[in-house]
This record gives structure tokens, C-alpha cells and sequence, in this order.
């Protein structure tokens, strides 16, 4: 439809003078409100106010502005309907052919310190929303945008032809209901925080899990299939803001990711932003099959390497530092799927290029922070919902329960051992030395066969090293194969109604042994 008449109201600015210099251009006339009106005549631009159009003024406190018939009459009325356009011309509506607005942010100022109730209820946009959804049902006949990145393609249409397409139209009104979606889902989940009393309202708290969880997301990026070949997947990420993490991370090169992929680069990533020095981690299967935290990058990706180089293969791997060209070369001689890293020194990128299928990826600034949303699990016919696991031991809960004291060094072993079994599919074993693990079992039905299965694989001597188990140990048979292959001490949780077998076990055979008071199931 040509575009006579166009409104803009936008919090964001970005690129909005621009675009309406373009629409200036094209003879539309730009109907504006506050402080948009404001900016696009400092910026020369020819303005008609809303309350002008209207003939009805801006009022309670800038509440009402645009809620008017003209307004939603002018973007409502169908222009290939008799009865429409007899009744617009009978009450003076004019059509509005394009409208560019976006809303208050209500997501920002929600989670400022500081926050009054007053603020976040004052940062609910009303007028926004209400003309989006307008425009966009009538998208046969209005072009709506409300996304920055959508006014080069609106703009180039328009000096094209005269108009947009309905193709676009269609895609725009898509975007905008889920926009509005997003917003409003937002807006009930921190309406929780409010709490009426003696007829005020104050802000709360935010309760540890929502009444209601509203979630709105857009495909990003489809992927090669699913967990299995016969299986769609695709990547979703938050509708209306900017990829972040994994999912904003730069594909370098490689061929196309799958599902799997990105669920082990996100097993990788996490654990290693476990740790402050560098540090190289090994996937195989949602598993780590090799982790270590060293002096040097390339260090640790040895010493990784070590603990089970048969699984590694095919494996993922991440780094929590720059992949320089030493860690490279040793990294190019093993078969692996993905490599995840904040960064890759230009010779390893070389080096990595003469494997084409080898997917590189990029983490972005804050790549390698902790998974701190809500986490959800489907089940037939709902959603469990939990918080993610950001459990850290403290020195003052620690528990030395056995006569023998772990020494230092043993302590800190310990703590890296109990970073890493916090990633282990449970029942979770984890042996370790020298800021290395040596053998890791997972996912076994008892903790015993976790133990056994650790010791099987491992490819040194585990004598002087540490085991970690991500929940207690209900009988000292565990303990005892661990003492077996050559362990002298082990962190647990604690917590089983055999604990006084445990520890007499742990006495009977020398083993120091800690308890955290917490555990790290990950099922």
C-alpha cells in the first residue's frame, strides 16, 4: 500500500533520524510525539504533533497522547472496505500508513538497583503496545516496525516502489506480536515483586521462582538435525534482545552445527569458566573426559589430554583463554568435533584451517560467565523449572571428618576435583592430581560402579590422588575401591545414614576425608 502518512514514536533512537530523513524524502508527512518530535526537528526535519492530528492535547502526565480514535481509526480502518472508508471520511479519520515505535524499557529498568515501585509501574508503556498491535492486525494495509534493524529494508521498498510489500508487512506484524508478547509476559512476571498494603504498594523482593514464566523466543539458527539424524532441531533465542553467551558466539569455520554439538559446547563452556587459570576442557557425550587447570594453556590442554586420550577423540573441547599456536598444534593432531574459546591467535586459526570440518567458535565478552536463568526440563504435559546450580563451597562449612587432615596441597586438588564433578552426569566420580583429572566416572546406577568405572579408565597411577563424588556415599565400598587404586583423600557431601561406616572406613584405610554440606546432582 503507499505510504502517505507515517507516525514515530520511539524510545530507542538509533538510526531514527536517518530513516526519517528518508521518509521526508518520499513527501510522507511524519506525525511525532515528545521527545521524538523534538529530536527530528532539531534535525531539520518537518513535524506534526500527534495532539495536532488529534485536535486533542497530551495529557495525565503524558499518559494519554496517542489512545485517540484518530490514531487507531487511522491505523485500523480497512482500506478496501466500503463501510471502513465511509465512515473514516465521515468522522474525519486519516489513514496512518506507516508507524515506527518502540516501547518503554521496561526490562532495563526492572532490574536497577534502587527501583521504586512507582518507576517500574511508570515504565509500562501503554500507548506503545496499543499502537503496535493496532498496525499490526491491519498489516494488509499499514507497515509497522519496531525493530532498528528493519529500517533499511522498509526504507529501500519504499524508494523503490512507493510502498512495502505484503511479504514484509507480514513479517513486520509477526515481529511485533512477539515484541508485545515478550513485553506484557515480562511485565506479569515483576508485578510478583508488588505488595499491597494500608493502600500503598511497595516493591519486593523477586520471589525465587515466578508464579509464571513467560517465555518468548525467535529461531536464530537452524542446525543439521536433532540428537538423531531423523530428528529437526533448530537454535531459539530471547525475542527481542541480543544474543548473548553460546548463542551469540562466532562460528569461525566448519560445517554446519547440530544439536548435539551445541549441548556439549555448552557442557564445555561452563566448566571451563569454572576456573581463573587457564584451563582445557574435554567433552565427550555431555561428559568430561578431560579437564585441567595449569600454568599455560597448552599445559592444561596436555594434561587434559592424559586423562582419557581414547574418548577424547571426537570429542568438544573449550579454553577459557585465547587459543595460541603451541595449544594449536598440539590440539590439530587429535580428531575433535568443536572448539570453543574467548579468542584464537591468528597462527592457530591457520593451523586449525587445514581442518575444514573442525567447527571454531568465538565465545563473545561474557562468554564464559555462569548459566544464571531459570532452567527447564519438558515432561509430558508440563515444565519443571529450577535454579541453576551456582552452588560453591565455603571454607567455614567444610568438614574434615576423618583423623587424618588433608594437607594443602590435597585441599586444593580437592576443590578443583569438586568443580569438575559438579559437570559429571551423577553418580559422579571424579579422581584428580596436580590440577588434573586422572579418571572420571559417570552416569552409573551405584556410586561403587561410578568408583570402578573411574579407575577403569584412567590412564595413569592414581596413587597420592584425590576423589570428589557429587553426593555421599552410601556404603564404604566406594571408598574402599578408591583407597584400592591408591587415593589418600576425598571430598563428598556427607549426609547418608551411614556415614559413621563411612568414615571409620576412611580412618580404617588412612584417607583424609572432607564434607561439603552440598551436593551437585546433574541428571
Amino acid at each position: 500500500m503507499a505510504v502517505a502518512r507515517a507516525l514515530i514514536s520511539v524510545f530507542d533512537k538509533s538510526g531514527i533520524v536517518e530513516f526519517a530523513k528518508r521518509l521526508a524524502a518520499l513527501k510522507i508527512e511524519i506525525l511525532s510525539t515528545g521527545g521524538t518530535a523534538k529530536l527530528l526537528r532539531q534535525s531539520g526535519l518537518s513535524v506534526r504533533d500527534v495532539s495536532d492530528f488529534t485536535g486533542w492535547p497530551e495529557m495525565l502526565g503524558g499518559r494519554v497522547k496517542t489512545l485517540h480514535p484518530k490514531v487507531h481509526g487511522g491505523l485500523l480502518f480497512r482500506r478496501k472496505n466500503a463501510d471502513d472508508q465511509k465512515q473514516a471520511v465521515e468522522h474525519g479519520i486519516l489513514p496512518i500508513d506507516l508507524v515506527i515505535v518502540n516501547l518503554y524499557p521496561f526490562e532495563a529498568t526492572a532490574v536497577k538497583a534502587g527501583l521504586t515501585a512507582e518507576e517500574l509501574i511508570e515504565n509500562i508503556d501503554i500507548g506503545g503496545p496499543t499502537m503496535l498491535r493496532s498496525a499490526a492486525k491491519n498489516f494488509e494495509s499499514v507497515t509497522v516496525v519496531t525493530d532498528p534493524a528493519d529500517f533499511e529494508r522498509v526504507a529501500n521498498e519504499l524508494e523503490t516502489a512507493g510502498e512495502t510489500t505484503l511479504v514484509t508487512r507480514l513479517e513486520l506484524a509477526r515481529k511485533v506480536f512477539a515484541t508485545t508478547s515478550r513485553y506484557d509476559g515480562m511485565i506479569t512476571m515483576e508485578l510478583e515483586r508488588l505488595a499491597a498494603a494500608s493502600g500503598h504498594v511497595a516493591l519486593e523482593a523477586k520471589p525465587v521462582l515466578p508464579q509464571r514464566v513467560h517465555i518468548a523466543l525467535r529461531r536464530q539458527q537452524e542446525l543439521r538435525y536433532g540428537e538423531n539424524p531423523h530428528q529437526a532441531a533448530a537454535l531459539y533465542v530471547p525475542a527481542g534482545r541480543a544474543p548473548e553467551g553460546l548463542a551469540a558466539a562466532k562460528q569461525l569455520q566448519g560445517k554446519e552445527l547440530s544439536y548435539n554439538n551445541f549441548v556439549d559446547l555448552e557442557a564445555a563452556r561452563s566448566l571451563a569458566a569454572e576456573f581463573s587459570n587457564p584451563a582445557a576442557v574435554i567433552i565427550k557425550h555431555n561428559n568430561p573426559c578431560g579437564t585441567a587447570e595449569q600454568s599455560t594453556l597448552l599445559d592444561a590442554y596436555l594434561k587434559a589430554l592424559a586423562c582419557d586420550p581414547v574418548s577424547a577423540f571426537g570429542g568438544v573441547l573449550a579454553f577459557n583463554r585465547v587459543v595460541d599456536a603451541a595449544t594449536a598444534e598440539e590440539v590439530a593432531k587429535l580428531f575433535v568435533e568443536c572448539i570453543a574459546a574467548p579468542g584464537f591467535e591468528e597462527k592457530a586459526k591457520s593451523i586449525f584451517a587445514a581442518k575444514k570440518n573442525l567447527r571454531l567458535l568465538e565465545l563473545p565478552p561474557g562468554g564464559l560467565d555462569p548459566e544464571r536463568e531459570l532452567q527447564l526440563k519438558r515432561i509430558l504435559g508440563g515444565m519443571l523449572v529450577q535454579q541453576p546450580d551456582l552452588g560453591e563451597i565455603n571454607d567455614s562449612e567444610l568438614r574434615t571428618v576423618t583423623k587424618r587432615a588433608p594437607t594443602p596441597e590435597q585441599m586444593s586438588t580437592m576443590r578443583f576435583a569438586w568443580k569438575v564433578s559438579k559437570h559429571v552426569k551423577s553418580n559422579a566420580i571424579v579422581f584428580a592430581k596436580d590440577g588434573a583429572t586422572l579418571g572420571v566416572g559417570a552416569g552409573q546406577m551405584s556410586r561403587v560402579d561410578s568408583v570402578k568405572l573411574a579407575v577403569m579408565k584412567a590412564q595413569s597411577s592414581l596413587v597420592g590422588s584425590v576423589v570428589a563424588s557429587d553426593a555421599f556415599f552410601p556404603f564404604p565400598d566406594g571408598v574402599e575401591e578408591a583407597a584400592k587404586a591408591g587415593a589418600t583423600a576425598v571430598i563428598q557431601p556427607g549426609g547418608s545414614v551411614r556415614d559413621s561406616d563411612v568414615i571409620a572406613a576412611a580412618d580404617r584405610l588412612n584417607l583424609a576425608m572432607v564434607f561439603t554440606g552440598m551436593r551437585h546432582f546433574l541428571h
